[in-house]
């Protein structure tokens, strides 16, 4: 059952991976996506960040957050031939298969996973083992060159230490040395952005911010395109993060630094942050 299914959201029970799962699966959620998959395709400063940051179109990529496939079918068209993505919402993983079905992508796999319990799914539990290194059973070695998670995806995912999970389970899937291209948004990128959550700050302080959110950062909002949950981080969070997880940060700037997007694009998405770290 999805959240328009079910009626009026719970205004006061915290947002979880279910909540936002539902969300997701909504049908006019699912439409949105689906029609960005085959219309809209990859942002300029997407496509520059990608052949920049993933020089060798051999290369085995992950790609977290799929979707109904806008960036992996993208990744596809600029000549990436072996990628594996997931998402943990069947109805956007039903619209990635159908997507790359329709462009002759057959070496595309595509996974209905969770990007923080990927040790629970099949393709990714064995190396994802505590096996010590010495054990005959220990796991293989990192199946993965590089990884992403775009469009703000990782930020979708409520409650810090989850997002944690998530990165460092990319970490344990990448060899040595793997780029790591993610977005997100940053409540610090303008004066006007730090303005607006100036009274939003005095609210958590006196214990008055919707009780839904699950942290200072947190957006939950509803428009012609579905329920949105959003964390906002600024930049000094995400450089903390991916340094926990095992990433070494090499590069962030915001998408209008990198380039001009079209009128589409800039509809589709607010100003956002692009993150590249290796594998330390």
């Amino acid at each position: 059952m999805t959240s328009r299914q079910s009626g009026a959201p719970d205004t006061s029970a915290k947002i979880t991976s279910d909540t936002v799962r539902a969300d997701f699966n909504d049908p006019v959620a699912v439409v949105h996506y689906t029609r960005a998959a085959h219309k809209l395709g990859l942002w300029e400063s997407e496509r520059i960040c990608i052949e920049r940051f993933f020089p060798d179109k051999n290369a085995r990529l992950l790609e977290g957050g799929c979707g109904a496939g806008r960036v992996t079918l993208g990744l596809w068209k600029l000549g990436y031939r072996r990628i594996t993505a997931f998402d943990f919402a069947d109805e956007l993983v039903g619209q990635a298969r159908d997507l790359a079905a329709r462009r002759g992508a057959a070496g595309i796999t595509i996974h209905h996973a969770d990007a923080t319990r990927l040790g629970e799914h099949p393709a990714f539990a064995a190396h994802l083992s505590a096996a010590p290194p010495a054990a005959p059973s220990a796991p293989p070695v990192p199946p993965f060159d590089g990884a992403l998670f775009m469009f703000n995806g990782l930020m979708q995912i409520p409650g810090r230490e989850n997002r944690l999970a998530a990165l460092a389970h990319l970490r344990a899937l990448c060899r040595p040395g793997a780029p790591l291209l993610i977005t997100t948004h940053d409540r610090d990128a303008t004066v006007f952005e730090r303005a607006l959550w100036i009274p939003e700050a005095e609210r958590w302080a006196a214990g008055n911010q919707d009780p839904r959110l699950v942290e200072y950062g947190d957006r939950y909002f509803e428009d012609q395109h579905g329920r949105t949950f959003m964390h906002l981080p600024n930049r000094a969070e995400i450089l903390a993060d991916l340094a926990a997880t095992g990433w070494a940060h090499r590069y962030d700037a915001l998408r209008r630094e990198i380039a001009r997007e079209s009128r589409a694009v800039r509809d589709f998405s607010d100003e956002c942050r692009f993150w590249h770290a290796v594998a330390a």
